[in-house]
This record gives structure tokens, sequence and C-alpha cells, in this order.
């Protein structure tokens, strides 16, 4: 899984529907299931901040996909990452497939390190740094504030 994707060859695949995918899974177990976790790892105002990585994970997932105010929405989206990382990950290492048995039952996972997470926060800076590419929304918009003679 590289940083390819279908708007240019500098556009972060696994960032245009990783995130989304998060914001909904939180959203499908319910925002309070979410919430009470950030309780109980000691994150402030866990209502607030549920529901605030939700819409960052949904919104901002989205505008990835569409190219739109990628720069824009990289920070928010690099601060769930980094908090994610620190708050979370970081004591489980950094693999995020800890193969822990094989059963029967089929294979045993560990806690995930923080790999994705680092996946994550490359595809945003290579983004913001190359671009998100020639059919993004910021390359449509580009072109139109600054038309060609």
């Amino acid at each position: 899984m590289g940083c390819g994707g279908p708007l240019g060859s500098r556009s972060a695949a696994p960032d245009r529907y990783g995130f989304m995918e998060h914001g909904f899974a939180k959203l499908a177990r319910g925002p309070e299931a979410f919430a009470t976790i950030l309780h109980a790892i000691g994150v402030p105002a866990p209502h607030l901040m549920a529901w605030s990585t939700i819409l960052i994970e949904v919104l901002g997932g989205l505008a990835v996909i569409l190219g739109a105010f990628v720069t824009l929405v990289s920070v928010p989206m690099a601060v769930v990452l980094l908090v994610a990382i620190f708050t979370v990950h970081l004591p489980y290492g950094f693999s995020s497939i800890k193969l822990m048995a094989v059963t029967a039952a089929g294979a045993q996972f560990g806690p995930p390190g923080y790999e994705t997470d680092v996946l994550y926060l490359a595809c945003l800076a290579a983004l913001v740094l190359g671009g998100s590419g020639p059919l993004a929304v910021d390359g449509l918009i580009r072109k139109r504030m600054n038309p060609s003679p």
C-alpha cells in the first residue's frame, strides 16, 4: 500500500478512505462508546473530543478524497493521529500487526502499534508537499484563480 491514488501519482490512497472508515466505525458503535474510551484514558471533555474526532475523520477524509483544502484539513487530521500515537499506540511499539498465536479459531493478534498512524502522517505530508493531483478540487480552484493566457 503506497501513497498513489486516482487523483494523481502523489495522492495518498490510505488517507482517502481510511480516515472516513474510522469515523464511520465510531459513529456505528455510537459516539458515546468512543467518549467512554476517551474518558477512560483521561482525555478532557470526552464527549466534545469524541464528536470532534469523528467530524475530523469523516469530513477531513472526504476533503482528502476530493482533494479539497488538503493543506487546511491536514492539520487537524495530523493532530488526531499524533494524539492516537501518544495516548494509545506508543506503549505497543511500532508494528501494527502482532501475531500472538494461531488457534483453531484463527490468528490471534495483540494490540496495534503506531505504524499505521505514521503511514497516514507520511501520506498527509506527501499530499501537502506534493499536491493532491491534477483532478483534485484544489487543482481546479488553482486553475480558475490563475487562468492560462
